[in-house]
């Protein structure tokens, strides 16, 4: 039997070395796994690993089940170290933990956070085709039989009724509900934005929230 279809997909990237030169002629320092300062020209802070954990239900098809689709999606950011060239007041970014103040310095912990995703589109059987009443040309047709005699015979329509009502707008209609942040996950604390208080590059303190998606497929 068909108990329809699960499908597993993990994306993940390791982030093993990124160097940044200040100036020409001075010496460049590793800054992979390191919050990035908003005063430097990049994108965002550069984690050592991040990954995205999905797992997603199709149902089987030629059944009722065959339009659903349910899954689930894991974010997952690893810790990586906060500004600690600010924090422990270090002069060299190649050591930020050797400064005045070393137990200043410290890791930004990681983030895990869930969505779920459910989806159901509308896949109607056609309807049964129904004669539509006209009037033919000639009103029937002669053809010889094999006895040499002639038989009248009707022709039949071929035209249909356009589909109407609501299973035609109901077909191929998708119905979508999901949630974010299912566990209502706050971002890590990060001392070195001062501006928030957690990496804007990396998180986001939305919170959780669900959401309501209507499609219809013409």
């Amino acid at each position: 039997m068909d108990f329809g279809r699960l499908t597993a997909t993990v994306n993940g990237t390791w982030l093993s070395r990124a160097e940044l030169q200040g100036l020409p002629g001075t010496k460049r320092f590793g800054i992979a796994g390191e919050f990035i300062p908003p005063g430097f020209t990049l994108s965002g802070s550069l984690p050592w690993n991040r990954a995205n954990f999905s797992l997603f239900y199709d149902g089987p098809a030629d059944t009722w089940m065959q339009g659903l689709d349910v899954g689930a999606v894991v974010h997952y950011t690893g810790q990586y170290e906060d500004d600690n060239l600010t924090l422990t007041g270090s002069s060299k970014p190649q050591t930020p933990r050797s400064g005045p103040l070393p137990w200043r310095a410290r890791k930004v912990r990681e983030w895990l956070t869930l969505d779920l995703i459910a989806s159901y589109t509308f896949n109607l059987p056609p309807p049964a085709p129904a004669e539509v009443p006209g009037l033919a040309k000639d009103g029937g047709k002669n053809v010889k039989v094999k006895d040499g005699k002639e038989k009248n015979v009707i022709p039949v329509s071929t035209a249909e009724y356009n589909p109407c009502g609501w299973r035609a707008w109901l077909n191929n209609t998708t119905i979508t509900l999901g949630m974010q942040n299912v566990f209502d996950s706050d971002p890590p604390f990060v001392a070195g934005g001062l501006e928030n208080g957690y990496d804007e590059s990396l998180a986001t303190i939305k919170g959780r929230f669900w959401y309501v998606q209507l499609k219809k497929r013409f």
